[in-house]
């Protein structure tokens, strides 16, 4: 059984890429690769009062073409982030875990991180915080094309885009309560503040059950 996943890098990543970020002892996230864009990498999908809403943050290729996902810096050319917090502010704000959840991401939206990657990082390690899961999540130092059947490679497979989809047999999408479920059907595999601001830390629970793959040893 494998122990370890290897996972590109995610902006407020959907509830399929925390699943298998809790769902696996050992988190690799590929630093090294070339940069991949129109994916999670930079991206985040929200529901609002018009339906799903594709957030973006705008990024700086240095090396063009070439550019390392690790050198990937953020372009703050435009003011991104008070379009991005306004977006979900609208969207959340009747939310039941309004309060919390914002208090717990709205700082990253005026802190301005030079690497995309380390943005990334440090909101994807406060929301496990507040999840209270405590887990070894490390950027990958060398790129690898191919890994061995040891290692879960889901870096191209969670992505917006359904054409670059495969079948996860590992994941199913639990339902639960959302924003504007009087207008709307449910929407699976949202960014994973859908879930926060609207079930709080029953988050947790939600999370564990839509991981057909139950980790290997308990929660930190």
């Amino acid at each position: 059984m494998n122990n370890t996943v290897i996972l590109s890098t995610a902006y407020l990543p959907p509830i399929q890429y925390f699943s298998k970020l809790l769902s696996y002892p050992e988190v690799l996230i590929e630093a090294q690769e070339s940069y991949s864009k129109q994916s999670y990498r930079n991206r985040c999908e929200i529901l609002s009062c018009n339906g799903l809403l594709s957030l973006t943050i705008p990024v700086v290729k240095v090396n063009g073409n070439n550019t390392l996902t690790k050198d990937i810096e953020i372009d703050y050319s435009t003011n991104w982030q008070k379009n991005h917090w306004k977006a979900i502010e609208s969207a959340y704000r009747t939310s039941a875990y309004y309060d919390f959840v914002a208090d717990l991401i709205n700082p990253y939206f005026s802190k301005k991180e030079k690497y995309l990657i380390d943005l990334n990082a440090k909101i994807i390690l406060e929301v496990m915080e507040f999840l209270g899961v405590s887990k070894s999540i490390t950027n990958t130092g060398e790129f690898v094309n191919e890994y061995s059947k040891d290692v879960a490679d889901f870096r191209s497979s969670i992505h917006p885009k359904s054409q670059f989809q495969t079948v996860d047999n590992e994941f199913k999408a639990i339902k639960y309560f959302q924003v504007f479920n009087d207008r709307f059907s449910f929407f699976p595999n949202l960014s994973v503040i859908d879930l926060l601001f609207n079930e709080g830390l029953n988050s947790l629970k939600i999370l564990q059950d839509s991981s057909i793959k139950k980790p290997t040893r308990p929660f930190q």
